[in-house]
């Protein structure tokens, strides 16, 4: 087994950053790779103009590669924010609006998983709140999710880096995919487990495994500590993938680690060439 026998996309909104983005696509099939996945690209915009969306669905369909998963409308993200969906007033009404645009364009390249970031505690807002909020607004977002055929992924991040982020756990993570489920009856909500910021919170992996991959849409990686790639850090990614494989995961593995100081072509090293193509 081993990191061969994974399938890995290349997370676009964290590597090949140094290039446009509608350059992107291209630079990963470049690297040898036939899948991405992005954050919502558009920070400042939930409903960009058609243009750009056209514009970017060209990217990747000229570049011959697949998009695999896709977020939600998160406001600044890189920045200061994790999400929108659970955040009153403006914020929440972005997700909202967002929801549709971001479901027709994941429908129009056949992507099947939607990922929808909670959002951070508000300061004077009761969570309860926010997380009564935030269940209204996953509904919204499993619906639509369904509607294209896709599930809807509720990821954990870690409290370090977000210290304001309530789902901090896979526990915390699970909890709201299952209230999810339950309210919709549709069963398309799963867990996204990042093992990076899982490891961060330190929480034991093959625990983690064991008990939630049934659960779980999608993984990330990245090594701990330092966000770089496969090698870098300490986690053993190659072990806890072959353990994810043998609990049933057939999945995707997203690559969401930062290149270090060097280019993003030169940031695959870990992996053959020959085996960065989706089998």
């Amino acid at each position: 087994m081993g990191f061969a026998d994974q399938r890995f996309n290349v997370n676009l909104s964290i590597l090949f950053t140094e290039l446009p983005l509608l350059e992107r696509p291209a630079a990963a099939a470049a690297a040898g790779f036939t899948a991405v996945e992005l954050w919502w690209p558009w920070v400042d915009s939930p409903t960009p103009e058609r243009a750009e969306l056209d514009a970017l669905r060209k990217a990747i369909e000229d570049a011959g590669v697949q998009l695999t998963g896709l977020n939600f409308y998160a406001g600044q993200l890189p920045g200061p924010d994790r999400g929108a969906l659970s955040i009153p007033g403006a914020e929440s009404e972005r997700f909202r609006a967002n929801i549709d645009v971001a479901a027709e364009f994941a429908r129009s390249l056949g992507c099947r998983a939607l990922n929808a970031l909670y959002g951070n505690r508000v300061e004077g807002v009761d969570p309860a709140e926010q997380d009564a909020l935030a269940l209204e607004n996953l509904v919204l977002a499993a619906r639509a999710a369904d509607r294209i055929g896709a599930i809807l992924l509720v990821e954990t991040l870690n409290q370090p880096e977000s210290p304001d982020y309530p789902l901090v756990s896979a526990p915390a993570g699970i909890g709201v995919v299952d209230k999810v489920n339950e309210a919709t009856g549709l069963g398309n909500a799963k867990f996204l487990m990042d093992l990076y910021h899982l490891s961060m919170n330190g929480e034991d992996l093959p625990q983690v495994i064991a008990e939630y991959t049934g659960r779980t849409g999608h993984v990330q990686i990245a090594d701990n500590p330092g966000r770089g790639a496969p090698g870098t850090g300490a986690l053993p990614l190659e072990d806890l993938l072959d353990q994810l494989r043998k609990a049933g995961y057939e999945g995707w593995v997203g690559l969401e680690y930062k290149p270090g100081d060097r280019p993003s072509a030169e940031a695959f090293g870990w992996l053959p060439a020959e085996v960065r193509a989706a089998r």
